[in-house]
């Protein structure tokens, strides 16, 4: 049976971080609401010269450097991302030019010329669909090498109920046959239905409505002929667009949270069939660790509660449930059913199946596509910290996106895994970050920075150009 998996993982991750403890008090909102009950602490702001692109650079120059890969072998290069820069332009382009740039002293201008590059975009499972095809097309050819990117920018309304679970930043990943660190199983579990949680709409603004609040603003009055004429003669790129609508882009979601989550437990139940109907599994014994997509660090731990309440069902979990809380009451369900998921043996569940990978996620914030693979990072770097050895190790993936779709996963820790995660360094990173005040946070969100916070030594966005035919068309470099 053929290996294909993971054999070498990079990530990065912005050097700027807002203090959760600093954020809540300036929000006044309870810290212990934040995190014990979500499990924050920090969360990743990027730079005014970072973006989607220099993550995605980052990551994929560290995964070159570290495991002294040549360029010319690798066949393609798949970016998961919702934060996508252009309509039209790929993301991905952006981080292979100037990565090709920075290799080409060693391997040669051009190094990627047959290298096939493409964005792959659906929510937070994106990358886990780039994942899923790569995988495919290494497994038909022992020659093939593929490099997966999930990069993404999690921004949400300023003092709306997204906003402190907000982060940033790249993971990447080689795929190839007889993997060092994990492999794949050809096994999926698909779960589809198309719904509006939470997306990123292209929003429309009348031209005219928007000049006759500015006239008013000034405490102007003209009539719309009036207005209509000075629109209609105006020299201005903005105002002299024939269009009658405005089209506006943002980053920041329109979203239902409690919807949301409902679409997520809902998918991935039905990924969950899915997978045990191709492969029969019995999830709580033969998954030794759980790794998720996390809006949230603890979000994994919350959703996945009713799933194992009914695999406990099929086990001897259940009996012993059943021993530390009684039995079940439909009188007063919901107060039971809280119980169970404060008991003894669903916490040693969380503890020994899920925390590890929720570390990284409580110091970054949420990473879109990329946080479901810095979950994995989380929880190896963690056992390499505490010399736990996860060989042959089960691991499960529960990637959801919204809008919405889940696929779940499995695969198997490797022999030699501690050799390629000790070049990772995650945790040391994490704790080098330089912390921000609250008011340069607020600045970097309403973009009124000009000049960078912290000039690290990193890919970063140079400029972007303003002539005729290039206008928009944004430029990188290594400082």
């Amino acid at each position: 049976m053929k290996k294909i998996g993971i054999d070498a993982i990079s990530f990065y991750v912005p050097s700027l971080t807002v203090s959760m403890q600093a954020l809540a008090k300036h929000r006044d909102i309870p810290y212990e609401k934040l995190n014990r009950g979500l499990g924050l602490e920090a969360m990743s702001i990027p730079d005014v010269n970072e973006d989607t692109a220099s993550f995605a650079a980052n990551a994929l120059l560290q995964l070159f450097e570290s495991n002294n890969l040549d360029p010319r072998e690798i066949g393609r290069i798949y970016l998961g991302t919702e934060s996508a820069l252009d309509g039209s332009k790929p993301t991905a382009t952006y981080a292979v030019e100037v990565v090709e740039n920075k290799l080409k002293d060693t391997f040669g201008e051009r190094c990627f010329k047959n290298c096939d590059v493409l964005d792959m975009t659906f929510a937070c499972i994106g990358a886990v669909d780039a994942l899923h095809n790569s995988l495919d097309w290494v497994r038909n050819n022992e020659t093939r090498k593929a490099i997966v990117i999930a990069s993404d920018l999690s921004k949400y309304e300023l003092q709306s109920t997204g906003e402190y679970t907000q982060g940033a930043g790249a993971v990447a990943m080689l795929i190839t046959h007889n993997p060092s660190i994990i492999t794949i199983d050809d096994t999926w579990g698909v779960a589809t239905k198309s719904e509006g949680d939470f997306f990123k709409p292209r929003r429309l603004y009348n031209k005219s409505s928007i000049f006759k609040e500015v006239i008013e603003q000034l405490d102007l009055s003209y009539s719309d002929e009036e207005l209509n004429r000075i629109l209609n003669s105006s020299n201005s790129e903005f105002w002299s667009n024939p269009n009658d609508s405005v089209e506006v882009f943002k980053e920041e979601p329109v979203f239902d949270g409690q919807f949301s989550n409902q679409c997520y437990s809902e998918r991935i139940t039905e990924a969950f069939d899915h997978f045990n109907s191709i492969n029969s599994t019995n999830f709580l014994n033969d998954w030794d660790h759980f790794v998720f997509h996390l809006p949230y660090a603890f979000h994994g731990r919350r959703i996945i509660f009713n799933n194992w309440l009914q695999w406990a069902k099929t086990n001897n979990t259940y009996q012993k449930l059943v021993d530390d809380i009684g039995e079940f009451d439909e009188g007063n369900k919901k107060d039971w059913l809280k119980k169970a998921s404060k008991s003894n043996i669903y916490r040693d569940f969380v503890n020994t199946r899920i925390a590890a990978g929720e570390r990284a996620s409580s110091l970054i914030g949420n990473m879109y596509t990329a946080s479901i693979f810095m979950s994995l990072v989380s929880l190896l770097c963690d056992a390499l910290e505490k010399d736990i050895d996860l060989t042959n190790n089960t691991i499960g993936f529960i990637g959801y996106g919204s809008g919405s779709k889940s696929k779940v996963f499995q695969g198997i820790v490797q022999e030699n895994w501690k050799a390629n995660v000790e070049k990772i360094q995650l945790f040391e990173y994490l704790k080098s970050r330089t912390e921000i005040d609250i008011d340069t946070y607020e600045k970097l969100h309403k973009c009124q920075l000009k000049q960078p916070v912290y000039n690290n030594s990193h890919v970063t966005m140079s400029h972007v150009e303003s002539g005729e035919t290039n206008k928009g068309l944004r430029r990188y470099s290594i400082n």
